[in-house]
């Protein structure tokens, strides 16, 4: 991939697909890529003319010793917009006449940019890496990546009713910048994800997601290579494909499986409704998938979040995380292995499951739903 300048537009080429990358400049120094669904070619000539000043600069880690984790203080988020109107949304394209916005064309069909609130920022090539966690280390900058994903430029979509091309636009864009922001010096682990409903926190209610490039391997990316190192050396097998295995050959928490990809609920499910998805092929992240992959991703990843919408009946969108678990980049990479988990905060119609005293205390979680229940309501409720 070329670097663009703050000239002319930089067309990147295809991510395959037919996915075509376009990069541009905007108004503060941050990059937006465009990536047009396959089948058309799309000049992208707008230019961001905002008075936005100077990026937001990185925040500072610092070291909870009780835990040996990071804990990263970002104050200059509380400012970040609030659930504007939809006349206000930054999300969508910057109409003819209309306020501009984030992307400055009249429309799109998938975009990524950095994050205007985020809670890593700076050049993380700057950074040598995060030493292993001690008492008495200093504060550290935040520094990595933190990038907004726009699935449509329609401010009602959903992913789960965007067109089949479409998504594997998405997947493309997803695996692109996994590829691209895994091979920048100081990157150490690649998180995309989308949080859905203001019950789940959601701040704009325009459909998107994000990208996060940690500087150091998340607490639980952390305890499942501990889990998965002591599984090989006690059997001498991969953990996450042993437990796929395991769900395979059970079969009472299985929901869906195609030629590429099987999803069922775990055994030990935390959360009222939770679905992992996950690639028969030993495979570290997105950028490692193959196109067969890739395509029935498209599929399968929609028909989960059907399902989740159908799970309760009179309630059309379901609250939602969908978080993709990718290897770490360094050390453990190959003690990992790529799955999405998908899990809702709505426990029941007019319902939350609230993290209380024993989850958000003490880190003991007690799940009031069974995974079998969970799983078989899942099926119920194909298309």
């Amino acid at each position: 991939m070329t670097t663009t300048d703050r000239g002319a537009p930089t067309t990147a080429g295809s991510t395959g697909a037919g996915v075509t990358v376009t990069r541009r400049p905007m108004a503060d120094g941050r990059e937006l890529l465009y990536f047009d669904d396959g089948g058309h070619a799309v000049v992208h000539d707008g230019v961001d003319h905002r008075d936005l000043g100077a990026a937001a600069e990185a925040g500072t880690m610092r070291l909870d010793v009780l835990t040996g984790e990071w804990v990263t203080i970002a104050a200059h988020r509380m400012t970040r917009t609030h659930l504007p109107s939809r006349a206000d949304c930054p999300l969508c394209p910057t109409r003819d006449g209309g306020h501009p916005t984030e992307v400055p064309e009249g429309d799109y069909d998938v975009v990524v940019f950095g994050n205007r609130f985020p809670s890593f920022s700076g050049d993380a090539e700057l950074d040598p890496g995060v030493p292993e966690p001690r008492a008495g280390l200093p504060d550290r900058p935040a520094l990595g990546r933190c990038e907004v994903v726009c699935f449509s430029s329609n401010h009602s979509a959903s992913v789960s009713e965007l067109t089949r091309r479409r998504m594997r636009t998405v997947v493309a864009a997803w695996a692109q910048r996994t590829a691209e922001l895994s091979a920048t010096p100081g990157v150490a682990q690649v998180f995309c994800f989308e949080n859905r409903g203001e019950e789940i926190g959601v701040t704009l209610a325009h459909p998107h997601g994000q990208i996060y490039a940690y500087p150091y391997v998340t607490p639980r990316t952390a305890a499942v290579l501990t889990q998965a190192r002591a599984h090989a050396r006690r059997t001498g097998g991969h953990l996450l494909r042993d437990v796929l295995h395991h769900e395979q050959r059970a079969g009472t928490r299985m929901v869906l499986a195609g030629e590429h990809w099987s999803a069922y609920v775990p055994t030990a499910a935390r959360w009222p409704v939770e679905v992992h998805l996950a690639p028969h092929r030993d495979v570290p992240d997105l950028a490692a998938l193959d196109a067969p992959e890739r395509d029935e991703l498209a599929d399968v990843y929609q028909e989960l979040l059907r399902r989740v919408d159908r799970f309760f009946p009179g309630v059309d969108r379901v609250p939602y995380i969908a978080a993709w678990h990718q290897a770490p980049v360094g050390e453990g990479r190959e003690l990992a292995r790529l799955h999405l988990q998908v899990f809702s905060v709505l426990r029941a119609p007019g319902k939350l499951k609230y993290l209380a005293g024993s989850e958000s205390g003490m880190g003991a979680w007690v799940n009031d739903a069974s995974p079998e229940t969970i799983a078989a309501r899942l099926r119920e409720v194909a298309s």
